[in-house]
């Protein structure tokens, strides 16, 4: 599968945007699969794999991630611009009605595209996040976005990985693998760090962390919606999910064990989950 590129702009320039697509290039349903915070396209191989049966997928890196460029100006790095470059993707894709899979800040931005008005979102699936974000699970995550530390080999840098992902559940050697190898990059001393720009942080931590409260966005969006939890997510709380399945597009909800934050779904029964539900959408 190869690596195809679109440009998209931003208040400092124009910028590169790297994606993937499986499947039928005619197939009038189309899925794209947005990745989390620090993460890229290829947590989505295995599932896109597995959609391309019954689905055109598009996988792609957000600006600062990735096989994308990175951001000229720091502070573009925020959801204005997320949805800009997540609407250029969807234009190319050619088509009037999308589904949408979103992985923590892919889930978030998926949101923000479904509540849109006359919103190219026709399903919505969001994996580990919802309408409300404690301050603490911020917290943790800002702590080690903006950090990126270095190693001398890979394999320290894969252990690193293990710690930082842990809550993707229990992965196969090949998978965790596959994280170490498209999310690595070399730095010009020779060490190894994580393949994203340590500065996509800055719009976010140059301001007080507090909850955030997103339930209006919520309240706006009509589309069918399936929310995935880790059992022990720090960032979607029990209540919030309960609460997803009963506001809003009333969301269907399942719970992945022996996860937290956030589900990796790579595994054949997690990916069988979605493809279900988007089946039975049909």
């Amino acid at each position: 599968m190869e690596t195809q590129y679109i440009t998209s702009c931003s208040i400092g320039g124009l910028h590169k945007l790297a994606y993937m697509e499986w499947g039928d290039a005619d197939n009038p349903n189309v899925l794209i699969c947005s990745h989390g915070l620090t993460r890229n396209k290829h947590d989505f191989d295995a599932l896109a794999e597995k959609l391309s049966e019954t689905h055109r997928v598009i996988c792609f890196d957000l600006p600062g991630r990735g096989e994308s460029d990175w951001l000229a100006n720091k502070m573009a790095y925020d959801y204005n611009q997320y949805t800009v470059d997540a609407l250029m993707v969807i234009a190319r894709a050619g088509v009037e009605k999308v589904d949408w899979l979103g992985t923590s800040m892919g889930g978030l931005l998926g949101m923000a595209l479904a509540a849109l008005p006359n919103s190219p979102i026709r399903k919505l699936i969001i994996n580990d996040v919802g309408p409300h974000l404690p301050k603490e699970a911020l917290m943790r995550i800002a702590e080690y976005v903006g950090q990126q530390p270095s190693f001398d080999t890979t394999k320290e840098l894969g252990l690193y990985i293990r710690t930082v992902y842990a809550g993707f559940g229990d992965l196969t050697e090949q998978q965790w693998q596959n994280m170490l190898t498209y999310g690595q990059r070399t730095l010009d001393n020779g060490k190894f760090t994580l393949n994203y720009d340590p500065d996509i942080s800055k719009s976010f931590m140059d301001k007080p962390l507090e909850d955030m409260d997103l339930w209006p966005v919520w309240s706006a969006i009509q589309q069918p919606t399936l929310v995935i939890k880790g059992e022990n997510s720090d960032l979607l709380m029990r209540d919030t999910a309960e609460k997803m399945k009963s506001t809003g597009p009333k969301a269907s909800l399942i719970t992945i064990p022996n996860t937290a934050h956030a589900p990796a779904l790579m595994n054949d029964g997690d990916i069988q989950l979605v493809s279900d539900w988007l089946y039975a959408q049909n």
